[in-house]
């Protein structure tokens, strides 16, 4: 019995559907991916960055992605509690500062921070030239004459109870003459704010003397020396979980403003300008080759993910219904009937 184009179809799409199952999985699917990937790669050689895509594809991707997308209000609260199963983990309290950064790396940092001298010079200039840190000396230094001059100068240290009479004395005085302490804190400190800027810059001067490369390196791996054989824990001690998950937040929309401003954008800009500069003429593999991508670093990643994700998406009939919808269409097109449709 002939059977008619739309029982033909439907066998074919069956045996088709079967055919195709048969390949997704096992060592069929992952040679016939190595094949693939073998000749993607092969492509690579002849394709360019610029022929694939352009400059502004890329910043387009950028600012939907990461500028304009908007993010969930779960996204700082999940952030939030990982941080805090982070800091709570086992591994903090058996883990030395030493074992994550090593001695080595640690003078390594610090030779490179010394190379900063013009910066480390020009940071101790802004903390002297501030006014929270003049005030600092002006006070330091007020305070420090008057104990000196009612308590702690010579003559009070080797004449028995001449401490006592200066302050006595002190006291009558302001009886007799009221305000006399006001005048006298009043002109030391307009002594002081003309001294100032002397004491600062005199201050600055043994500053950039006594901060030598050898002094800050000494002090910095002394400090470390302390420090490396300490646990994580210890190292954490007094940050809470609700200071972290505060700090968590605060980044979160840190980020959220930083990202919109034109500061990003053109470091963003930058990157890829120069990006293109450096890779658009040339090989797809030049550019992957950079950044450590090569055929058998795509296939480990192809082992560990893609194959067990297959292997679900089989399981859960998913890869069927997904070729029957692809493949339904055709089967039941004008055009299959065409060649199906016996002769007369």
């Amino acid at each position: 019995m002939t059977k008619f184009p739309s029982d033909l179809a439907a066998t074919l799409l069956e045996q088709h559907v079967k055919h195709e199952m048969s390949s997704l999985k096992g060592a069929k699917l992952r040679k016939a991916i190595e094949r693939e990937v073998e000749e993607l790669f092969g492509y690579g050689e002849k394709l360019t960055l610029n022929r694939v895509c352009s400059v502004d594809q890329v910043m387009g991707v950028i600012r939907r992605l990461v500028v304009d997308m908007d993010l969930d209000a779960g996204i700082p609260e999940l952030a939030a509690e990982m941080a805090t199963e982070v800091l709570n983990a086992d591994v903090q309290s058996g883990t030395l500062l030493k074992d994550v950064l090593s001695r080595e790396q640690t003078t390594a940092f610090v030779e490179e921070m010394l190379e900063l001298k013009h910066h480390r010079e020009r940071l101790i200039s802004s903390i002297m030239s501030h006014p929270v840190y003049q005030e600092l000396v002006s006070n330091v230094v007020y305070q420090g004459l008057v104990n000196y001059l009612y308590e702690d100068n010579l003559i009070t240290k080797s004449v028995p109870a001449v401490g006592s009479m200066m302050k006595f004395g002190k006291r009558m005085a302001n009886k007799a003459v009221p305000g006399l302490d006001e005048t006298f804190e009043r002109r030391l400190k307009a002594w002081l704010s003309d001294s100032l800027p002397g004491l600062i810059s005199r201050s600055e001067k043994f500053l950039h003397q006594a901060l030598t490369d050898d002094e800050l390196r000494d002090t910095v791996m002394a400090a470390w020396l302390t420090l490396e054989d300490r646990s994580i824990a210890e190292l954490q001690e007094g940050l809470g979980d609700i200071q972290l998950q505060e700090f968590v937040v605060l980044g979160y929309e840190f980020w959220l403003s930083f990202r919109q401003t034109e500061y990003f954008d053109g470091c963003c800009q930058a990157v890829v300008d120069h990006l293109f500069a450096k890779y658009g003429d040339r090989p797809l593999v030049d550019l992957l080759a950079d950044v450590g991508v090569d055929q058998a670093m795509v296939m480990e990643e192809v082992d560990a993910f893609a194959l067990p994700l297959v292997d679900v998406l089989r399981e859960e009939g998913y890869l069927e219904e997904a070729l029957r919808r692809r493949l339904s269409a055709f089967y039941k097109s004008a055009a299959v009937k065409k060649i199906l449709q016996p002769e007369a």
